[in-house]
């Protein structure tokens, strides 16, 4: 692909900043895509030149027309092409030969069609990479610079009026969920600076276009439509490059996953969802990923009104209504989308009495109807509760007071008065009024939420993305190592071996092949023992019969080798049989799962998860593209829904979580190192024993990889 060859948003102001513009397939029709261009260019104010191509020549839309681009007076610095999908290769040629460098294909019928669609648009490529030249699409929506009017589009939401000029960047692999966006973020007040559909992705993609308006001087927050990532570094890299650049990030990905795990052999694998790898990928790199369009836009909204220096310092809110009803039911939906009600101080809640002595002063504050009845008791309100020693984000309940000429007024001038003294404080409003208040108070730095779920939904959304811009991460630099000998996936007993080699700790154990021997070898090990049969055939080995645990005597290890190799030869008659392991009986601790699968685009990722029915049944597991650091394999545990199993809930011992965390870096940086030929690791279970006593891997297993399942991350 030609974008692979090049940094993620290189060579592609031509698609934003074109002085001329080139519309091949033009027409006098405003209801074909070659007409809409043209009628919205000239309609809107486009200050370049545009060329109309059409092979007939004369006028289109009253302007000179000609046969070809290499008839035009100029090389013209955007070329928009709306012709049918086989004439338009021919059409890219010609483009690239009058010096082309940057062209939109609106066209469909390419590889969304199949095989020879595919094919025609490989073709593309070809062109475009001989030529030097950036193709958007083809079967894409196209581009939009708000400010200087350049529309490489055919949206109708573009046909009767422009967005406001603004702030907000909008890139989409979807066409219509992007121009859908783009029409509701006007509505809602705020401005648009971009706007790119990428479609088919022959060569410009999704990275590109973050990479794009991370560099854009009037974007200052990006929203984007995803539906797919096709290229794990371009992404990531774009992605770090709008955080380095100081521009949020929302990222509505749709699709549970991009092309599904296979069935895998590993418990690792068959837990690993694509999806969210993903999530895992936007968490790392500071982008938000919502979870629809309305979250998208509610949650960029506010975003872009309170960026830089007001996002939520905390998870914490404190709440400010008139109506004791509605506080309660902000405090409801405020805990379901997980933000914490603290208490007030004991100063702020006498700043509260003194200013209204009849308010309740519990977080929900129950202001009752005197808040507005003067500004002045508004504003000790105000003032007492943003200057609380929680630092929350204040949120104050309107309902419908703006309605009131009186009220109105109040509420404004106050609003006024506390920005002003406390410009950097988070500080948000649930309410409906007329438009002009709204667009009045939002100008101050106030996102207005219409209900109060939409409040709950996007603060969370906020604290999320605060958290998100305040922990960039710190790259590890993994190497190739030197091949791994084929015999490591062999069995248990060798993929233990070498994980023991890269730092990680496993018990003292024997390869056994009678029952004398695994006696001798309990008895140099010391009992209790365990017994588990070895094969390369047999990968789990309890549903086969093949373990048997505590084993205190010689005659028990005897018995229990006998009944191994049994159950193994009814269980898999033609399995290779490698023997039978001795291992340790280790109890005292807690039990979890962890491993690395290969994810198709982002190449390694590692799992981590409570052990048992938590990891399988209840999907309590947290993935991390591969190599984690310590901190981040750390934190990977820590947002396990039954972590207080390992911190010491109920009285339990605390487990030695900072060695499960090394465990966990290690085999991330394990996995990077010989990534072309592991397919997949389960470690399961890892016991945690106590704290300072380690946590050590009971069971592995190691999967070689296949040279078709060489990752694409490039």
């Amino acid at each position: 692909m030609l974008q692979s060859m090049q940094r993620p948003g290189a060579g592609l102001d031509g698609f934003f900043h074109a002085r001329s513009i080139a519309i091949v397939g033009a027409s006098d029709d405003i209801t074909k895509i070659g007409g809409r261009p043209i009628y919205m260019l000239k309609k809107h104010g486009y200050a370049g030149q545009i060329y109309p191509v059409n092979p007939k020549g004369g006028t289109v839309q009253a302007l000179t027309a000609y046969r070809s681009v290499l008839d035009l007076p100029e090389a013209p610095e955007l070329a928009i092409v709306a012709v049918p999908a086989a004439a338009t290769a021919a059409a890219l040629r010609d483009c690239g030969a009058r010096g082309v460098r940057c062209a939109i294909v609106l066209s469909s019928g390419f590889a969304e069609l199949g095989d020879e669609g595919a094919a025609m648009q490989a073709e593309l490529v070809q062109i475009a990479r001989e030529h030097g030249m950036r193709v958007l699409g083809p079967n894409c929506l196209g581009t939009v610079n708000v400010p200087d009017k350049l529309i490489g589009s055919f949206s109708i939401s573009l046909e009767e009026n422009m967005p406001p000029a603004g702030i907000v960047g909008i890139v989409s692999q979807s066409g219509n969920v992007g121009s859908h966006t783009m029409a509701t973020v006007a509505r809602r007040g705020l401005g648009v600076s971009r706007f790119m559909a990428t479609g088919n992705e022959a060569d410009v993609d999704i990275a590109d276009g973050i990479a794009a308006l991370a560099e854009d001087e009037d974007t200052r927050i990006i929203l984007c439509c995803m539906e797919t990532c096709r290229h794990a570094r371009r992404l990531t890299g774009a992605l770090e490059l709008a955080r380095s650049r100081g521009k949020p990030v929302l990222v509505l990905k749709v699709g549970a996953t991009e092309s599904g795990q296979a069935a895998a052999a590993s418990h690792t694998g068959a837990m690993m969802a694509s999806d969210a790898v993903i999530d895992a990928v936007f968490r790392r790199h500071g982008a938000l990923r919502v979870r629809s369009v309305e979250e998208l836009i509610e949650v960029g909204h506010a975003a872009a009104l309170l960026m830089p220096q007001r996002l939520p310092r905390n998870d914490a809110v404190t709440l400010l209504a008139a109506s004791g009803g509605f506080g309660v039911m902000m405090a409801d939906a405020m805990s379901d989308a997980g933000l914490r009600l603290p208490a007030l101080s004991e100063a702020t809640r006498a700043r509260i009495r003194e200013a209204v002595p009849a308010a309740g002063t519990g977080n929900p504050v129950d202001a009752t109807a005197q808040m507005s009845s003067r500004p002045e008791i508004l504003l000790k309100m105000l003032g007492a509760l943003l200057e609380d020693e929680s630092g929350s984000t204040l949120v104050m309940f309107m309902s419908l007071s703006l309605y009131s000429t009186r009220l109105r007024g109040i509420y404004l001038d106050a609003l006024a008065q506390v920005r002003a003294s406390h410009p950097d404080r988070t500080f948000v409003i649930v309410g409906q009024g007329p438009a002009d208040a709204i667009a009045q108070i939002q100008g101050l730095g106030i996102p207005v939420f219409s209900t109060i779920l939409d409040a709950a939904r996007g603060l969370a959304g906020l604290v999320r993305l605060a958290k998100l811009e305040r922990t960039p991460v710190q790259p590890i630099a993994v190497t190739q190592a030197a091949p791994l000998d084929a015999a490591v996936f062999a069995n248990e007993y060798c993929a233990k071996r070498v994980l023991r080699d890269a730092g990680i700790e496993v018990p003292a154990e024997t390869i056994v092949g009678s029952a004398d021997d695994a006696v001798q070898a309990a008895e140099a090990i010391g009992y209790p023992v365990v017994l588990k049969i070895v094969s390369p055939d047999i990968p789990h080995k309890t549903e086969a019969g093949g373990v048997l645990l505590d084993l205190r005597s010689a005659d028990a290890v005897r018995q229990a080798y006998d009944t191994v190799t049994a159950n193994a030869a009814r269980h898999a008659p033609r399995a290779r049989i490698d023997g039978v392991l001795v291992a340790p009986m280790l109890k005292g601790g807690v039990e979890m799962i962890a491993g690395v699968s290969q994810d198709p685009v982002f190449g390694p990722v590692v799992m981590v998860g409570m052990g048992g029915i938590h990891a399988e049944i209840l999907k309590d597991v947290a993935v991390q593209v591969a190599p984690v650091s310590e901190d981040e394999a750390m934190a990977m545990i820590r947002s396990l829904k039954m972590f207080p199993l390992l911190d010491g809930a109920r009285g339990r011992p605390k487990a030695d979580v900072s060695a499960a965390a090394r465990s966990v870096a290690r085999l991330s940086e394990f996995a990077c190192r010989h990534a072309l030929q592991v397919a997949e690791i389960d470690m399961n279970p890892v016991l945690v024993r106590p704290q300072g006593e380690g946590a050590i891997v009971l069971d592995a297993l190691m999967i070689a990889a296949t040279p078709a399942a060489a990752p694409h991350t490039d």
